[in-house]
């Protein structure tokens, strides 16, 4: 077992698990959700080591996972990460390949050695994104649609569809490539921010792809503040807009988003927050080049017609 060092990160120990994979497990105050998605890993034929990210503010979480079979690392940091105790796990991480959960998700037996073998043939590919299946009922997120109709062509030597975008929890992704594309980026916190990575590792060449063999069930906490996380999508649809869209692309959007989202007071927050941004997100502005935005504009467009994701609650 792991033992935990005065720093309050655990040291890992991966050599019971999969020798390519680690998963990367977030959370905060959702001890229950989190021991049921620990012991359906624990349950894996793969047995990869977990590194779980502590967000709480107690020691609740810590005392509910000490002495799991699943958990080979806790890092518990200062303050609330969100999204980017991502990253703080992927720098713990010992294997070519780390795979994603949230507290309130777990992979089916069998996807995690598929996305390895798919990653250890295809060294082109960077991240591979899963099927989402919802609730008790197993029913298909409405995000699958969308990554499997994606707009851009079949690649011959690269399984799946290549895509744009991706499910944070349903995510499996080459170490390698999710540390040269600087992980989640920290001013986007937490709600969208996929898109920014996405976007980023396309940049740099790694291929992305949707494959449907691989699945992830994700069981969505009613701990879950939707109104609060409808802000933070739209505002950091805006941030990642005006750091990586070109001028014109970028004004269309955001003009979108103004018609089209719901007129509330969440609206008006999210908007105020955008805008208290943009002076650090106009320094670190750096658009695409045109042959990536050309896909981003298909895909704008493939979304607008899509259920997935939109920004109401």
């Amino acid at each position: 077992m792991s033992t935990e060092s005065a720093t309050g990160l655990t040291h890992l120990d991966t050599a019971a698990g999969d020798p390519r994979i680690t998963v990367a497990v977030i959370t905060r105050d959702r001890p229950v959700s989190l021991l049921r998605t620990l012991d359906a890993l624990a349950a894996l034929p793969e047995r990869p080591p977990v590194i779980v990210v502590d967000n709480s503010r107690d020691d609740g979480t810590r005392t509910a996972v000490r002495g799991h079979p699943a958990v080979a690392g806790l890092l518990r940091p200062a303050a609330n990460t969100g999204a980017l105790g991502r990253n703080l796990a992927v720098r713990q991480a010992r294997t070519p390949y780390v795979a994603f959960s949230d507290d309130d998700s777990w992979w089916k037996p069998g996807s995690l050695a598929r996305a390895a073998d798919l990653l250890d043939r295809h060294s082109r590919l960077g991240l591979l994104a899963a099927r989402t299946l919802v609730g008790d009922e197993a029913a298909d997120d409405p995000l699958n649609a969308v990554l499997a109709g994606s707009p851009l062509p079949p690649e011959p030597d690269l399984p799946g569809r290549p895509v744009l975008g991706f499910l944070g929890c349903a995510t499996v992704l080459r170490t390698e490539a999710f540390r040269s594309g600087g992980g989640f980026h920290p001013g986007l916190w937490l709600g969208g921010e996929e898109e920014l990575l996405a976007c980023d590792l396309l940049r740099q060449g790694w291929w992305l792809a949707y494959a449907e063999v691989l699945t992830v069930h994700h069981q969505a906490s009613r701990l879950r503040d939707s109104t609060a996380r409808r802000v933070l999508g739209i505002r950091n649809t805006l941030w990642f807009t005006w750091l990586r869209r070109p001028l014109l692309p970028a004004l269309r959007r955001t003009g979108h988003l103004m018609r089209t989202v719901p007129r509330d007071f969440a609206s008006v927050r999210a908007f105020a927050h955008a805008t208290a941004g943009l002076p650090w997100v106009l320094r670190q502005r750096d658009p695409v080049p045109p042959d990536l935005e050309r896909r981003l504009a298909e895909l704008e467009r493939a979304r607008r017609t899509s259920p997935a994701r939109r920004y109401v609650g």
